[in-house]
């Protein structure tokens, strides 16, 4: 997962804009209220969404969807209120790039991935359980 630092953020879609296009990138960014689902997709090459507290974990649901059932390829940003404590899970539901809030440590960030590295489940990157990788690998 890609991190960085609000102040380094290269485009800022806000999540009100439902379509943007900057440098032959569409970008669409989603409130997280709105289901993808109803959302067209085509073109589109990144989708920013909003976190809007900490406490509000929906943008997971539409990272899942828009991964999982929607076959989405492109870049999914996390955006707002993002907290090292969420870095992992929202890299297992999908997110390739997390800005962080300003006040979070781009450093300490990146530990969590170090410490962090395998889970038995599956996720919306790695669908396969552990037992099932490991079993494929013998």
């Amino acid at each position: 997962m890609k991190l960085i630092a609000i102040d380094d953020q290269s485009t800022r879609a806000g999540a009100e804009d439902l379509g943007s296009c900057q440098n032959d990138t569409k970008i669409l960014a989603l409130a997280n209220d709105v289901d993808p689902r109803g959302v067209s997709l085509d073109g589109v090459t990144r989708i920013d969404l909003h976190f809007p507290k900490f406490t509000d974990g929906r943008a997971y649901s539409q990272a899942f969807l828009l991964r999982r059932r929607l076959g989405f390829t492109g870049e999914i940003r996390a955006t707002g209120d993002v907290l090292i404590d969420q870095l992992v899970q929202m890299e297992r539901t999908g997110f390739d790039v997390a800005v962080l809030r300003a006040d979070q440590n781009l450093d300490s960030a990146q530990a969590q991935f170090d410490r962090f590295r395998s889970f038995y489940q599956g996720d919306a990157v790695t669908v396969q359980p552990h037992f099932v990788r490991e079993g494929a690998a013998a």
